[in-house]
């Protein structure tokens, strides 16, 4: 899988050096102990920011940065501002020992676990709002989340200094975001966005699939089944944006453990509706299943559609 910028340009130039055999991780705690790895070390720098409780998706973010960068590093914050009260910051999925040896094994060289008072020391205040593309689908049902997103990543960004960003194309408004952030303030990172990586039956990689209980992972297939139908109506040739969401939301009624948040057809840049496809088009939904809310999409338009 290769990842994307998002923009024109040559690729990232390989590393000198490629070193794929296991070695530690070290793992720092505070904001000091980083900038002096970053100080003190030569070469490019590959960040991969996460929450914890890793999985193959996250892996594939390190595996491509060690590609492209002679040092990778990764963070893992699970961050309360992103988070609203009535959602799950109390019991998101967190094993520490687990994720350092998943990321010894993929390669990374320095893990940053701060707590939540090394990232907001007392008397912190500073937020970022990204504007109009933060507003809708996920900003619409969960306020202020890309708020925290936007500032504990740019808080990040800053920390690190990486020449380039990993972030995974699952979480595709997040990216929209994050891209927006990066133009608007001319930081000099690149973003480099990911392939999302699937079960074998096509469910999207998620911390949070480990709610599932087994009848609804049996079911959660049904939100790839019901995209992959958006995507072969627009292949037929259809452009109309809401006959799209319609054949999204008719494959999700298909299954009764289902409850849907939104299905979305929209600019992938700027997250906003479509009422007829002229180019690109990102195509979203969330939806429950028992406990757990999830999400997914597929980018049609920018190139002929693949089979996943």
């Amino acid at each position: 899988m290769r990842c994307g910028s998002g923009k024109a340009g040559p690729s990232p130039r390989a590393p000198r050096h490629r070193r794929r055999e296991r070695q530690d991780v070290k793992t720092v705690t505070a904001i000091r102990e980083v900038r002096a790895w970053r100080r003190y070390g030569r070469g490019s720098v590959g960040l991969v920011p996460t929450m914890g409780y890793l999985h193959a998706g996250h892996l594939s973010l390190v595996d491509a940065a060690r590609r492209e960068n002679d040092r990778v590093a990764a963070s893992l914050f699970v961050n309360p501002t992103q988070f609203a009260p009535t959602e799950d910051l109390a019991r998101y999925p967190r094993d520490l020992e687990r994720d350092t040896r998943l990321l010894e094994t993929a390669g990374c060289e320095l893990l940053f676990a701060p707590t939540v008072e090394e990232i907001y020391p007392a008397g912190f205040q500073t937020s970022v709002d990204v504007g109009t593309v933060a507003a809708p689908l996920e900003g619409a049902r969960r306020p202020g989340h890309f708020r925290g997103v936007a500032t504990v990543v740019l808080k990040l960004l800053g920390i690190f200094r990486p020449d380039r960003a990993y972030f995974g194309a699952k979480d595709a408004q997040q990216l929209a975001v994050i891209r927006k952030m990066v133009r608007d303030l001319d930081l000099t990172v690149e973003i480099r966005a990911c392939p999302t990586v699937r079960e074998t039956d096509g469910l999207a990689m998620s911390s949070r699939n480990v709610y599932l209980t087994a009848e609804e992972r049996h079911a959660a297939p049904v939100l790839h089944r019901a995209l992959l139908a958006g995507r072969d109506r627009w292949a037929a040739g259809e452009r109309a944006a809401e006959a799209l969401r319609q054949t999204i939301r008719s494959v999700l009624a298909e299954e009764p453990q289902v409850r849907v948040d939104y299905v979305s057809v929209a600019d992938p840049e700027t997250c906003r509706e479509l009422e007829t496809l002229a180019g690109p088009a990102l195509l979203s939904l969330a939806a429950f299943l028992g406990k757990a809310r999830l999400i997914d999409n597929i980018v049609v338009g920018d190139e002929p559609a693949p089979r996943d």
